[in-house]
């Protein structure tokens, strides 16, 4: 590639640009290493724990770390209540390396400080769905055995009997990370692939799967967002990276907030804008004019209610310059809803990922879009993709296969679960998706359906199976199918196909009140049908779902 190339074509000086990053000898250059068994290109430059990042969060001693509506912690403050409360943690409640502390609670800043004073330590911090049912919460202490549990009040006063020790967001972990604010920056001796989260995500199979992702999948993430931050910065940018602000109002529990938001923003010096509570448009926005936010990552049922707003005009969103959709499928349709309807999102992007792949695997930039309306955009870097056949071939652009991948960032498996994993993690570390999509002949990615049966409410996955077999245990219950249908503030709700027992009644609000019980309150149908008939099911016994969707 010559100069004149890169001068006049846009991809060919980007191409320069990246390549002067990740080319050999550039600060994110990458190369092959040992990965779990397999050869996976990771960072040359990287970190190794989790607890680096701590220590060199304070050459920003007196930047802001976390901003709320009433609160703005600097990296300084935040490293004395983290190093206060990892040596409670270690002293008073024994965490040692490998030891679980679970977390279920709303986004709070006690939240954060929990989360990095517990994996600075070696321990693995364990996030369960704030939303989960008591039974769910049961299931979770169960499966992760964490030797600590750590709550805000509402989940404190739902909690199923425990013999754990039991803190609070509101009074206990403010007053530990108050206690020792002279205690040393904490650090443990860990191994790139020791675990050091356990997220959970809805399961394909009736139960929530514990997701395993380790220091060295979270470092990855952070070295992916600090080369976006050198890559804008090389195309001409002459804002300070430190400068920029970034909006938090996804659930801490998802990676989108937790591992692209709280731990990058800790290595660049960058401000976090935290948003507290349910989601509010004006709350919302009142954050963004006060901390100046610059950079937004929204799921499609926020950017649908902004749009419904009467009038955005009355806040100040000048500073509002990068705003991108995650999390669930949108439309090329919607797309350009929102570019005429919100000043910030002419340069929309877009991303796909999943919880087990810890980042996104794929965006679209708006050049991308505007090619190609549709697309998910380009594998990020360090991330392989493939599309594969039914017996595992790889197919060229434009087949439609199973999306399949492989990077640094993908987690070390399920917890617990090895059969789990051996089904989604095959030969060579490869991460079997389970969406169907195809490649073009630019290598960007498109979906054509994810993991076919999964709903995607307001941006939280549900599984027909597992709402299906709850179902199922009710006694008045013969067979039960769960599908989702379309909404235009959600994206898409829950409905139930019920056919109750010969002999037996059930309707509607028994049944809510049986669900409600034992699962989140996202996953308990809105719309329901009883039918006499039983479902339509093939030859092997499964059920039809296109027939009954039709």
């Amino acid at each position: 590639m010559t100069s004149d190339d890169a001068a006049t074509d846009p991809r060919a000086a980007a191409a320069a640009v990246m390549n002067g990053l990740v080319g050999p000898g550039g600060p994110f250059a990458m190369e092959p290493a040992d990965v779990l068994g397999a050869q996976i290109p990771v960072f040359a430059h990287r970190r190794k724990a989790l607890h680096e990042l701590l220590a060199e969060s304070l050459e920003n001693a007196d930047r802001v770390y976390i901003a709320t509506a009433d609160e703005r912690i600097t990296f300084a403050e935040h490293a004395r209540r983290v190093s206060s409360l990892a040596e409670q943690l270690r002293t008073r409640y024994g965490i040692e390396p490998g030891d679980r502390v679970a977390i279920n609670g709303a986004n709070t800043v006690e939240w954060i400080t929990t989360f990095w004073a517990t994996v600075s330590i070696g321990a693995i911090a364990v996030a369960f769905n704030a939303w989960w049912s008591p039974n769910e919460t049961a299931y979770g202490l169960e499966h992760s055995a964490p030797k600590l549990l750590v709550v805000d009040a509402k989940r404190a006063a739902a909690l199923p009997e425990t013999d754990l020790p039991v803190l609070t967001f509101e009074t206990d972990i403010p007053a530990l990370a108050a206690a020792n604010p002279d205690a040393p920056l904490p650090s443990a001796e860990v191994a790139e692939d020791d675990p050091a989260v356990i997220i959970y995500t809805s399961g394909t199979s009736g139960r929530p799967k514990g997701a395993v992702h380790s220091h060295r999948n979270l470092l990855a993430v952070n070295e992916y967002h600090r080369m976006n931050d050198a890559l804008i910065a090389a195309f001409g940018d002459p804002r300070d990276p430190r400068d920029r602000a970034y909006l938090l109002v996804m659930p801490l529990f998802h990676i989108g907030s937790l591992h692209n938001l709280v731990v990058p923003r800790l290595a660049t010096g960058s401000k976090i804008a935290l948003h507290l509570g349910g989601f509010d448009v004006d709350r919302v926005m009142r954050l963004v004019e006060k901390e100046r936010v610059t950079n937004w990552g929204a799921v499609p049922t926020m950017a649908r209610r902004l749009l419904e707003h009467p009038d955005l005009s009355q806040y100040d969103a000048s500073s509002l310059t990068a705003f991108s959709l995650a999390s669930a499928p949108s439309t090329p349709e919607f797309h350009e809803k929102l570019r005429k309807g919100l000043p910030f999102a002419a340069g929309l992007a877009n991303s796909y990922g999943l919880t087990e792949t810890c980042t996104a695997v794929a965006v679209a930039t708006p050049m991308d879009l505007a090619e190609k309306p549709d697309t998910l955009g380009r594998p990020i870097i360090g991330v392989q993709i493939e599309i594969r056949d039914g017996v595992g071939n790889a197919v060229g652009p434009g087949v439609e296969g199973e999306i399949c991948v492989r990077s640094a960032y993908t987690m070390v498996g399920y917890w617990n679960d090895p059969e789990a994993t051996a089904q989604t993690i095959r030969e060579d570390r490869w991460l079997h998706t389970g969406d169907l999509g195809m490649l073009d002949e630019q290598g960007r990615v498109s979906l054509a359906s994810r993991r076919s049966d999964l709903i995607i409410r307001g941006g939280e996955n549900v599984y027909p199976a597992e709402i299906e077999g709850a179902l199922i245990e009710h006694p008045d219950v013969a067979e039960a199918l769960v599908l989702g249908v379309p909404d235009e503030d959600l994206g898409q709700t829950v409905a139930a196909v019920v056919v109750p027992r010969e002999g037996h009644q059930v309707d509607e609000s028994g049944l809510r009140a049986y669900l409600q019980e034992r699962l989140a309150y996202f996953k308990v149908p809105t719309h329901w049908r009883f039918q006499a008939e039983p479902l339509p099911r093939n030859a092997t016994g499964k059920v039809k779902r296109a027939e009954v969707k039709a």
